[in-house]
């Protein structure tokens, strides 16, 4: 092997490049790194990832024309003794109830089904950044949503009370607004647990209608042909155990059964849904 090849195969380009004029070496500036992306902008990325899409924009858009409906069935189709501001709650409770969930699986899956997320690890290699904005942003609109369905209500009493004649009838307190809200978040917060387990958006959904929708009638079926699981209904059915908190009446041992039920059905599962994120491939 002739001197020349060895020469090129054995030598390494030097750190530092020789002047053209005068011969001293120049050393190389060093790359600055570059700055971390700050929390506040991850925040706002995802808050605008809720309003970018169409069927986002009219997700989040459906919660206040729900709303809206729910209030004018209560006015037009509800006794006129009927015309409460729990009635007002309930009926927009419903539909909103079911439609916070599914902003909360859209805002996690879509970073798979849109397969967006190739994009966003790569700006923000901390999944676990990006994965706490989500969660913070899905809970700052499920309770925001909850304060406009609220004030909706509020207006659908004010409302209806004018128009049937009858007094304004004030049937809620803060502590019950609070447990309402609360409860609606819990929901959200299940939704959210789906997205980052299943990290698909049709499963995701489905799933969440079997667990709200099929399991409870589950439960209660065996709750009533099984003596012991009667007993044991409030501690592991989540959506049994949330029934306080919709109604007001929360004492310790409701707190308890909540607290029980919700490690179950939530908290257990959302860490392993957590560690697949952070672990699992982006394609």
């Amino acid at each position: 092997m002739s001197a020349v090849t060895v020469e090129t195969l054995g030598t390494v380009p030097p750190a530092t490049t020789t002047g053209t004029t005068t011969g001293t070496p120049t050393v190389r500036a060093p790359r600055a790194i570059p700055p971390r992306t700050p929390t506040s902008r991850i925040l706002a990325v995802e808050l605008r990832k809720m309003f970018d899409t169409r069927s986002g924009f009219w997700l989040l858009a459906s919660i206040g024309i729900t709303a809206v409906l729910a209030t004018a069935a209560v006015i037009i189709f509800a006794p006129d003794d009927q015309v409460t501001y729990d009635n007002f709650g309930a009926a927009i409770g419903v539909p909103i109830a079911i439609l916070l969930p599914m902003i909360a699986i859209l805002s996690v899956t879509s970073e798979w089904s849109q397969r967006s997320g190739l994009t966003t690890f790569t700006l923000v290699p901390h999944r676990a950044r990006v994965i706490q904005a989500k969660l913070v942003v899905s809970v700052g609109i499920g309770v925001v949503s909850m304060l406009v369905a609220f004030a909706v209500g509020a207006l659908g009493n004010l409302l209806g009370a004018a128009i049937t004649g009858n007094d304004v009838v004030w049937d809620i307190s803060l502590a019950h607004m609070g447990y309402i809200v609360l409860a609606n978040v819990l929901g959200m917060l299940v939704g959210f647990m789906l997205g980052v387990l299943v990290r698909n958006s049709a499963g995701a959904i489905v799933g969440y209608f079997v667990y709200s929708f099929v399991l409870p009638g589950l439960s209660m079926l065996l709750a009533a042909n099984a003596r012991w699981f009667e007993d044991l209904q409030l501690w592991v059915d989540f959506n049994f155990a949330q029934g306080a908190l919709f109604n007001g009446e929360m004492t310790g041992e409701a707190w308890a059964q909540l607290g029980t039920a919700g490690l179950i059905w939530l908290v257990i599962p959302l860490a392993v849904g957590l560690g697949l994120v952070l672990r699992s491939e982006v394609k």
